[in-house]
């Protein structure tokens, strides 16, 4: 190669390399302020943090190039769900995701302008957060996990696996404000299948385990388990306690049965994770959360353990089987 051609090559290479250099020194780092009810120890949760993250690089934010998400673990109660939204809110974030009502609650408390992308919350027009589920208004939008009516399937498929059961203890929070709505569910169900309900408020580790072995002391009972940060994160006790006093249980989500829980029916909550990256993006990209309209579970899946079933002597009816979208063995 000559000399000139050389000079010519490089100095166009040279102009090449310094607009891309330009283009990406100019790209705008966005921020993401991420609340997540469980600890960050928790497979569950890293779980959902990677769904969240794969679905945003699907879209083309890549963390540490164009975007930055600030996490907070562990925001499982109302005073800790009200610290994390100042802290994160105080990083001034382009858009914060709670998880829970109550952190749902917290954040709106301290923002009105803030875009919020939720997820896995119950009934966000029921409580208030949004106008309505077509046009939420204000900066709120996002992805909702349950219907109330779901506490009915809940007792309904307990009922069909366990039908000797005459008794129902429903593991609940009672900070949660979704707990007197599915109860409102619940009750009428109960009276149709001939069981006697126990509702048995918990806060933590101690109370659950008080609760179920003091119902545990009467026989043909079973666990109705709720969806909340208190009995998720303590999903091992819950399952462990079952199994020691034999109780089947129903639970609102696949993780329990993987570790050894009966069965679960509910939505996939690391999918409603990847699928709000998209709404993520939207409002990255400038849309308003309030103009984005509320999407509803899309799947319900319902999960049972036979090694569970068998060991505590229950024949799972070929009609449930039929049904179920995984068979754990």
């Amino acid at each position: 190669m000559r000399r000139r051609e050389f000079i010519t090559l490089l100095g166009g290479a040279a102009a090449t390399w310094s607009v891309a250099a330009r283009a990406q020194q100019g790209e705008r780092m966005r921020r993401i302020g991420v609340m997540i009810s469980l600890a960050e120890s928790d497979p569950e949760a890293q779980a959902n943090a990677a769904a969240l993250r794969e679905g945003l690089q699907q879209l083309g934010w890549t963390e540490g190039r164009n975007i930055l998400t600030d996490y907070r673990w562990g925001v499982g109660d109302p005073e800790r769900s009200r610290a994390a939204a100042m802290e994160l809110l105080a990083l001034s974030p382009d858009v914060i995701m709670p998880a829970t009502t109550q952190m749902l609650a917290a954040v709106r408390q301290e923002t009105s302008s803030v875009p919020v992308v939720f997820v896995n919350i119950s009934d966000p027009v029921g409580t208030g957060f949004v106008e309505s589920l077509a046009r939420p208004g204000g900066n709120v939008t996002g992805f909702t996990n349950f219907e109330y009516a779901m506490g009915q399937k809940w007792l309904q498929t307990l009922k069909e696996i366990a039908p000797n059961i005459t008794r129902a203890a429903i593991i609940t929070n009672p900070k949660n404000p979704n707990t007197a709505l599915y109860l409102h569910a619940i009750e009428p169900a109960a009276t149709s299948f001939a069981l006697q309900l126990a509702v048995t408020p918990v806060n933590d580790a101690a109370e659950i385990e008080r609760t179920i072995e003091a119902f545990a002391g009467q026989s043909n009972g079973g666990l109705l388990v709720m969806p909340d940060p208190v009995t998720i994160t303590n999903r091992d006790l819950i399952v462990a306690l079952a199994a020691r006093h034999r109780l089947p249980a129903a639970y609102p989500y696949r993780v329990f049965v993987a570790s050894g829980g009966l069965l679960s029916y509910g939505t996939d909550r690391i999918d409603i994770y990847r699928r709000a990256a998209a709404y993520v993006d939207r409002v990255l990209k400038g849309a308003k959360a309030g103009d984005l309209p509320i999407q509803q579970p899309t799947k319900f899946e319902l999960v049972i353990n036979l090694k569970t079933a068998k060991v505590l002597g229950l024949t799972v009816p070929p009609s449930l089987l039929a049904r179920a979208d995984e068979v754990i063995e």
